[in-house]
């Protein structure tokens, strides 16, 4: 059924291109070699370990170092046929035994970058391993302790050979991430884009939901939203458009092959984004307006003070935050002017339309009714 409904898997079908792994795969590969390596003082090469939606590649390990009380494993970046700056990079993890108790620590070696501004989803102080990343390593150093009968304490350090430059390529020193790149992914897979097959695959999704009966779709912007819209709506996976950043594609379609209902679901950063009149929601291509933000706020209720501060703020997050600290329902209100924005492309097509705004967990922020 994924198959007739396009999206992500469409687009490779289409195109040939061959997909990739993110950094944070490879970082989890490297962590799984280099624990078991420490427990056992063997190195599994190659090295498997499972994706959040349970594909099991196999990595070939690039440096194997052995001594004392930690061991580094280290996996060659492959994105695949996508443009990736990190493609080729070396991903290093070095795994330290602590004491009982201790947990899984984080700490980031060379390359890798420290956030040193609010408004991403880490703390001010850590090491740039994303959530879904440190959750994927976590759960392979406990399979491995329980494999090996050890504790699963350890501190794990991530480095990135020429991190530093190669995040020079990257928004991260504009968001504050310094020293070195982000340890990023949701799935684990990198999808290589072409513009064109993925705009045909929204095509053919929406094509299949009419043929099939379904009156009420949701555009999405990754698997994320789409849980979330499901968990709402219980609509069944065929009426799931995988929208990623083509809000306008969806839109320009749905307003001559017309649904009863849109729903449009996404992170709330990238659907302020259309909100602000941007129907390609890449981040190549658009960037969050905290100027606007900060007038929706003004308009919400926002003081002068607060309305300052979003517009200083260091990302969308971060300005969401300030304002739900405040009372000002910043989500709602970008929602409302998204799903505005929609219907002006609609212009006028019998489609109702009602937008969710996201954080990265999933949980709903912001929502505006159905018009």
């Amino acid at each position: 059924m994924s198959e007739a409904r396009g999206g992500r898997s469409a687009q490779l079908k289409h195109t040939g291109l061959r997909p990739g792994w993110t950094t944070g795969a490879c970082a989890t590969a490297a962590t799984t070699a280099a624990y078991t390596a420490l427990l056992t003082g063997d190195f599994p090469d190659p090295v498997t370990v499972v994706l959040p939606k349970g594909q099991s590649p196999a990595f070939a390990l690039a440096v194997e170092e052995l001594a004392g009380d930690r061991a580094t494993a280290g996996v060659v970046k492959d994105a695949g046929d996508d443009p990736d700056v990190t493609h080729g990079a070396l991903v290093r993890a070095t795994v330290r035994r602590l004491p009982p108790g201790s947990g899984v620590v984080f700490r980031a070696g060379p390359g890798v970058g420290t956030v040193t501004r609010p408004g991403l989803p880490l703390d001010v102080g850590e090491p740039a391993i994303n959530p879904m990343p440190r959750q994927m390593m976590r759960d392979h150093i406990a399979r491995v302790a329980a494999d090996h009968g050890d504790t699963g304490d350890v501190e794990i350090t991530v480095s990135v050979d020429h991190g530093e430059e190669i995040a020079r390529s990257t928004w991260n020193p504009r968001l504050g991430i310094l020293g070195g790149l982000s340890i990023l992914g949701t799935t684990g897979i990198v999808v290589p884009y072409s513009c064109s097959a993925w705009i045909d695959s929204i095509r053919r999704g929406v094509d299949v939901a009419r043929a099939a009966g379904h009156t009420h779709v949701a555009g999405c912007t990754g698997s994320t939203s789409e849980k979330t819209v499901v968990a709402e709506y219980g609509l069944p996976e065929i009426a799931l458009l995988d929208m990623g950043d083509f809000a306008g594609a969806v839109l320009k379609y749905v307003r001559r092959h017309p649904v009863d209902r849109l729903t449009v679901c996404g992170g709330f950063a990238k659907l302020s984004k259309l909100a602000a009149g941007h129907l390609d929601l890449h981040s190549a291509r658009s960037q969050v307006d905290k100027g606007f933000l900060a007038e929706l706020a003004r308009q919400g209720g926002a003081d002068a003070s607060l309305t300052a501060e979003v517009a200083d703020a260091n990302t969308g997050l971060a300005a969401l935050q300030l304002c739900a600290a405040a009372g000002v329902p910043l989500g709602d209100l970008v929602a409302v002017a998204a799903r505005d924005q929609a219907l002006s492309v609609l212009r006028g097509a019998p489609v109702a339309v009602d937008v969710i705004c996201i954080d990265r967990a999933g949980t709903v922020v912001g929502r505006s009714d159905v018009r």
